[in-house]
């Protein structure tokens, strides 16, 4: 991450601005989107392509800040959220895994994907009212669990504009053939765990 290229800008820290703030994307706790926005200044009005980076699993959008620089110094908006239950969303290490097994158990959320899916839908929503964006240009991507949320999110709101989802795929079979299921496993084990003692 934090050898992503950036533009050789001198004094570049001075010339981005950092926007850190809340979308209520639905009622409850989790309906509170932390977003994460960087860019350079700039004194025109001039309307730019926005980009839109996903964290993976148990990371969160800070996690993403060298990207965001990187891409913010070539001109882009850059934005980061923490996808439900990670982040700001969490309230301690386990609020992730703890979700996934009260959905499994009750059904009462849609942790993996779904919930957060509709805070992208809802994030796509702001981003298109910005009068620095371009609308017709915002692009979305995330690296495996995000890139997951990318790819939904993308199929679910046709208003972003490229989608480009960085997921690393195996088949259950392969893996268990050949013994490369456990990165798998371990991302997630207390769920696997609850999943195994029923």
């Amino acid at each position: 991450m934090a050898s992503c290229l950036k533009e050789d800008i001198p004094n570049m820290k001075e010339l981005l601005q950092e926007q850190n703030f809340y979308l209520t994307t639905e009622e409850g706790e989790q309906g509170r989107l932390p977003v994460l926005v960087l860019s350079m200044k700039e004194t025109n009005k001039k309307k730019r392509p926005a980009i839109v980076f996903l964290h993976s699993t148990n990371k969160c959008k800070e996690w993403l800040r060298p990207l965001l620089q990187a891409y913010a110094s070539r001109g882009y908006i850059a934005v980061a959220i923490d996808s439900r239950y990670h982040g700001e969303c969490a309230t301690n290490m386990t609020t992730y895994c703890d979700a996934l097994i009260s959905s499994w158990q009750k059904g009462d959320t849609m942790p993996f994907i779904y919930d957060t899916v509709w805070d992208l839908i809802k994030l796509e929503d702001y981003l298109t009212e910005r009068e620095d964006i371009d609308s017709s240009r915002i692009g979305i991507t995330g690296e495996s669990l995000g890139g997951m949320h990318a790819w939904f999110a993308a199929f679910a709101n046709t208003r972003y504009s490229i989608v480009v989802p960085i997921i690393g795929v195996q088949g259950f079979r392969w893996a268990i053939e050949h013994d490369r299921w456990q990165a798998r496993v371990d991302s997630i084990k207390d769920v696997f765990e609850e999943a195994c003692s029923i």
